[in-house]
């Protein structure tokens, strides 16, 4: 059977005893999920000021007063009950979801959780056995508070529990706020659990007792149970891997824990001579742990009848730091090696905490840093001198260069992964070996900045990155941002009389302000196109008008005539109109109607001489039609090229119409003219951005 931590006597004798003393508030309901929370980390912590703190946060809570509640519980577990409710909610609304962000006082309250976390961890432990025993009943409380606290247990108990490895509550949690938040899902998973499950408890038994045996006739002490299945880590897996119930290899699942790290391959070795291992499904977390401390060794076989078996093999110390995680601190006090792991749980909070801002600065960097700390899964790679180090899920060798040092990460130029060279947007993977290739001066890139160029995942890395522009000289900021920005817009056909416009709509004080907010990168390229697209798209859209008659080919034109139906459309070569751009038709003889950008020369110069031709358009509505663009790309001539570029193409899933390439033997350049169909202008931008990156590439822009 699983390991149990209950409460230990002498504790729940002193919260009886507390609670006697405590004056009749009318509040009985809550003074017993107080009870039942302080049980919780009795067992986990076997701190009696702890437990006897939270029946004392809720006799506060109930309306007793602060010295009533000290005379029952003492002055250091009231201490502990004021610090308690100095932390506050969070307060999540049902519909929030990480991507959203925090508003201010969220963010406050979970700033002070994570110094909870760093100053005193049972502060935190409290808070989630708290949440634990809300949810277990929280069937008695209304729909929208019980998905609320479901929402935040999923959100942030249960990742902070992880993250400091009481996966003891991590799972409960987890589970409870799957069978709130999904009740369909969790009620499939579990029927397929409860199915057969009497089949599956006989053959469990089975295997163990052949462990036991094997492993006895080798002289290896050791305890083999069952492992229990947690309904929301099947569903994730299920989930993840594209996987049925059926499919799963870890449903049945034994557990081996012995002595010593010796024991534990021991163990493995009798485990893979009894049963063939199933490729792909073996992870040794004793040599290279998990940034939480976790460690032990998984494995997958073909055990008896041909069924698929998960075995887990770890040290008794190995266990209880997985179930107890920080807690494990109080428990034992053996020192050393222990207090190492805690260390570790909780260094991660440290760097969350490290200021990298001011003001709105800091706090976006705490919520971006939330977001890839706790909401977001991790990766897990090593020095070359073996230090394991810990990333967010895709994070890159510039991440991992910016986690040693900052010095590194601005010094840094390449990497290699296992030995071999990889782009710097390259997302690692767990054990990979990861060297950084650095100059000897510090110089980032303000590429490194833009999310959709793949550089950095971490928002910490990101703020380094602003940081150090921050410090350079004001005028070159501006410089770099003025080529930026001409660079950028050019690319999708926007001119300088955009700029004013552009720096109002950024909310930057005038153009050179909007230049310097680039240059020191708190401005991206992508938050500069994106306010190009809306300055160009027309102010509202128009009322509602009766139904047309269908337009030209069948409707698949891409802009609406007002009054005029069936005249074919074309779209005019000399300035490339492109949604969302403002544009006006014009009737030609014989070829239907032209569309030109209201800010088209041309159409200037008709305006003046022919009036009467020129037709009120817009860009169709409902499912977009594509525009065609013609992508003009110099680049340095090599094998390869063409399929390179076809390559980009390919990804944003584009088909060349038309092609042209030409080549000068004496320069060695080569010019490309691709004609391809684009959604809008937020597609040519990120295609312009793609293009250029190809190697041997010097320029990639758009005609006209």
């Amino acid at each position: 059977m699983e390991t149990s931590h209950a409460c230990p006597p002498p504790i729940l004798a002193a919260l009886e005893r507390a609670r006697a003393q405590l004056p009749p508030h009318g509040q009985a309901h809550a003074l017993d999920l107080a009870v039942e929370a302080a049980g919780i980390v009795g067992g986990l912590t076997a701190s009696e000021e702890l437990a006897l703190a939270l029946l004392a946060r809720a006799a506060l809570a109930a309306g007793a007063t602060a010295a009533q509640v000290g005379a029952a519980v003492g002055a250091a577990a009231a201490e502990i009950a004021a610090a308690l409710v100095r932390l506050g909610n969070l307060g999540l609304p049902r519909d929030w979801s990480p991507a959203r962000g925090l508003d201010t006082p969220q963010t406050e309250t979970l700033r002070k959780m994570l110094l909870a976390v760093v100053s005193d961890p049972r502060l935190v432990l409290a808070r989630l056995a708290e949440e634990l025993v809300a949810l277990r009943h929280a069937r008695e409380l209304g729909a929208a508070e019980r998905g609320r606290r479901a929402l935040e247990a999923r959100a942030v108990y249960a990742p902070l529990a992880n993250r400091l490895g009481v996966w003891q509550l991590k799972w409960e949690l987890e589970d409870l706020a799957f069978r709130y938040l999904e009740p369909e899902e969790y009620r499939r998973v579990a029927a397929a659990l409860n199915e057969r499950r009497a089949d599956r408890e006989r053959y469990i038994a089975g295997v163990c007792e052949e462990l036991r045996a094997a492993l006895g006739e080798a002289g290896i002490e050791a305890q083999v149970y069952g492992r229990p299945k947690h309904i929301y880590s099947i569903y994730r897996k299920m989930q993840r891997k594209q996987l049925a119930f059926s499919q799963l290899y870890d449903v049945r699942a034994v557990r081996i824990v012995v002595g010593s790290i010796p024991d534990c391959y021991a163990a493995l070795g009798i485990v893979h001579g009894r049963w063939p291992y199933i490729p792909g499904e073996f992870d040794d977390y004793v040599a290279t742990p998990k940034g939480n401390g976790y460690r032990s060794i998984h494995t997958a076989v073909i055990g008896p009848q041909s069924q698929s078996l998960e075995v887990q093999i770890r040290t008794r110390e190995m266990h209880e730091h997985s179930e107890l995680g920080v807690a494990a601190h109080w428990t034992y006090k053996e020192g050393g090696a222990r207090d190492a792991q805690y260390q570790r749980k909780i260094e991660w909070v440290r760097r969350l905490l490290e200021p990298a801002g001011e003001g709105a600065d800091a706090d976006r960097d705490l919520i971006e840093g939330m977001r890839t700390e706790l909401f977001a899964d991790r990766v897990y790679v090593l020095t070359p001198r073996g230090e394991v180090i810990d990333l967010p899920h895709g994070a890159t060798p510039l991440d991992f260069a910016y986690s040693l040092h900052t010095s590194l990460g601005h010094r840094c130029r390449g990497a290699k992964a296992n030995g071999r060279i990889v782009p710097l947007t390259q997302a690692l993977v767990n054990g990979e070996v990861v060297e950084i290739i650095a100059a000897k001066q510090e110089a980032p890139s303000r590429d490194w900045l833009a999310p959709e160029q793949g550089y950095l995942v971490s928002a910490r890395s990101r703020a380094k990155v602003r940081a150090w522009f921050r410090k350079l000289d004001v005028g070159d900021n501006r410089a770099a941002g003025r080529a930026i920005a001409e660079r950028e817009l050019a690319r999708v056909g926007l001119r300088a009389e955009h700029f004013p416009a552009l720096a109002q709509e950024l909310r930057a004080r005038d153009t050179e302000h909007l230049y310097q907010l680039l240059g020191e990168g708190e401005l991206t390229v992508t938050q500069l196109l994106q306010a190009a697209g809306r300055i160009a798209a027309p102010p509202a859209p128009p009322p509602a008008r009766p139904a047309r008659k269908p337009r030209a080919r069948g409707g698949s034109s891409p802009v609406e005539i007002e009054g005029v139906g069936d005249l074919p459309v074309t779209l005019a070569r000399c300035c490339a109109p492109l949604r969302p751009q403002p544009i006006v038709g014009y009737v030609t003889l014989g070829r239907g109607v032209t569309v030109h950008r209201r800010d088209c020369v041309a159409i200037s110069r008709m305006r003046s001489l022919k009036p009467e031709r020129l037709l009120k358009v817009e860009w169709a509505g409902g499912t977009q039609a594509a525009l065609q663009v013609e992508l003009r790309v110099s680049a340095y001539d090599r094998r390869g090229l063409l399929r390179d570029l076809s390559d980009v193409l390919a990804v944003e899933r584009l088909s060349i119409d038309a092609s042209t390439t030409r080549t000068d033997r004496d320069t060695g350049l080569a010019h490309f003219s691709l004609s391809v169909a684009v959604a809008d202008l937020a597609q040519l931008a990120r295609v312009l951005s793609r293009l250029s990156k190809v190697p041997s590439v010097i320029e990639a822009r758009r005609r006209g």
